[in-house]
Formats: structure tokens, sequence, C-alpha cells
């Protein structure tokens, strides 16, 4: 699945993922309205509301970026209706030929990470029969339980060939609370670094591992450290737009033939017709007004590398 990530960058020429994180407060209201008076204003009509509205923005950039990454919790707020909404826009997005990073920051003891694993990008068997849970083509895995917490991904990967992006130095401004402790005369996102790199070597594609790695934009100096650290492993970069990264603040997460990284950006792009610049979209075109911000995002990065 990394080979298929880099090829449908290159194809699109935008190293961009959308962060599909609907939240109440992003839907439009007519939206809401239109799902309330069908399913209720409750749990389902939320979940039904949810599927809509990314079905909408997705429609309108399928053609234009690589991927997209749901933000489970955004979904699990609604209870199993949430999830089910989850599923269906995982599947709906496959079906536009969009690969799917689910973003799930999972990360436990070896059987509960290997439940995990198969529940979101592996499959079980039953009564002869297989089947396929969520089928994300990547999840984000939670490092923190070490060795024993990521093997079973990396497991799964390798027989599904799908991917992980595991969390090394994230965009939050606490990150640095424990990512930035010294051990052993060494910040602690550098030895989780890597700890992606030693992982990633025995599940490679064509250029790139298996084994990527979640670096946030708000730190671009960690970030060029890392890059040289972890060669062969993607990148994903949170925290473009709406927490503060910028396209300048990305070159050094890209290696020099111009891969090696993909930058998320959620609000910024899902709630476009929120913000003064696209304004004039209106709720009624949330969908163009997304289109417009992806287009914008693109420029900004791809002038940055040029």
């Amino acid at each position: 699945m990394i080979n298929t990530l880099v090829e449908k960058i290159k194809k699109t020429n935008a190293p961009i993922v959308v962060g599909l994180d609907p939240t109440l407060a992003l839907i439009p209201k007519h939206v809401l309205k239109k799902n309330y008076d069908e399913y209720g204003a409750d749990l389902n009509g939320v979940a039904k509301a949810i599927v809509e509205y990314n079905k909408t923005i997705v429609d309108a950039i399928y053609d234009i970026v690589p991927a997209v990454k749901p933000q489970i919790a955004m979904y699990e707020t609604f209870g199993i209706p949430g999830l089910i909404a989850f599923k269906e826009t995982v599947d709906y997005c496959k079906s536009k030929g969009l690969v799917v990073i689910g973003d799930i920051k999972r990360g436990d003891i070896g059987s509960t990470s290997t439940a995990y694993a198969l529940g979101h990008i592996g499959k079980v068997t039953i009564e002869g029969k297989e089947f396929k849970g969520f089928d994300e083509d990547f999840v984000t895995v939670n490092p923190y339980l070490g060795t024993d917490g990521v093997k079973p991904f990396i497991d799964v990967c390798k027989e599904e060939k799908k991917g992980i992006f595991v969390l090394v130095k994230t965009s939050n401004p606490s990150s640095g609370e424990f990512q930035d402790r010294i051990i052993d005369g060494r910040p602690l996102y550098e030895l989780v670094g890597e700890k992606v790199a030693e992982w990633g070597a025995d599940c490679m594609g064509d250029s790139y591992s298996y084994v990527g790695a979640v670096v946030g934009a708000t730190y671009p100096e960690m970030g060029k450290v890392l890059r040289d650290i972890m060669p062969k492993s993607f990148i994903l970069v949170p925290g473009y737009g709406a927490q503060g990264g910028k396209g300048a603040d990305l070159v050094h997460f890209f290696n020099k033939d111009g891969l090696g990284a993909i930058v998320n950006s959620s609000r910024g792009i899902i709630g476009a017709y929120k913000q003064e610049k696209y304004a004039q979209y209106g709720p009624a075109n949330y969908g163009d007004a997304a289109r417009a911000a992806v287009l914008d995002m693109k420029e900004d990065i791809v002038s940055a590398l040029a």
C-alpha cells in the first residue's frame, strides 16, 4: 500500500491528506436539519448527516488528493451509529480510489494490539470465511508500550501489504512533556524515530517502508532531524493550517526526491466554508469551498518545495 500511496502522490502532485474529522459545529445546519427530519434528532440522525457531509467533501476533492484521514474519535462520539458512519466513510473513500489512513492511535499489550490490527487493517476468519472489519489502508499507532504494542500491527501489514504511521513527535503544544525528555543525552522522540527506522527496515515497499511516522508541522527543526533518522519512512505531518503550520515549514520533512511526506489538514479544508477567505461559497457549497482550500494548500506546499 505504501507503493500505491507514493504513486497517487506523484499522479496528483499533491502530498496532501484531508482529515475527515466531522463535528456538529462543522456540519452545515441545512445538512443536519435534513437528516434530523428524516432520521431523528439523535445519534442516528447525526451519523447520517456525517456520511452526507463526508461524501460531499470527498466528491469535491477525490481527483486532486491521494488520501484521506478519518479520525475515529469524531465518530465514536456518536456511539454505534457513529462507528457505522466511520465504516461507510472508509468504504466510500476507497470506492473513489482514495488511500484511507485510519487515525485510530491504537497501541496496547500484544494480544490487544493484534485485535486492533486485525479489526482495522487485517481480517478475521469465521466458519472458514474471511471478513474484514473497518479495512483502512493505514492506521496510526501509539508506540508507548514499545515493540510489544507495535509488532502485531507490523505483522498484519506484512500479510496484508498495508501500513502504519507511528507517533514520534506530535503537533500538540504539550507533546514535549514526554516526547522531548532527554534519555541518555538525546530527546525521546529521536529514540522513537530510530525504532521506527528499525521496524521499517524489515518491511519495505519499492522505495519506502510500510512503517511511517507522525511528526507535527509545528516542529520543523525536529522534523529535519527525524527525516535524517528515518530516511525510508514516510512522514505523516499534522498541524498544517489550523494549528499554525505552513508550506515553508515543511521543506525538511521531504526527501530530495520530493517525496517522503504527506501533509494533513482537517478543519482547514472540511470547514473551509466558515473561513473568511472562502466565505463566498457559503454553507450550501461547502464541498466547493473544500476543493478551493485543497488547491490553495497544494500551491503553498508545492511552491515551498520548488
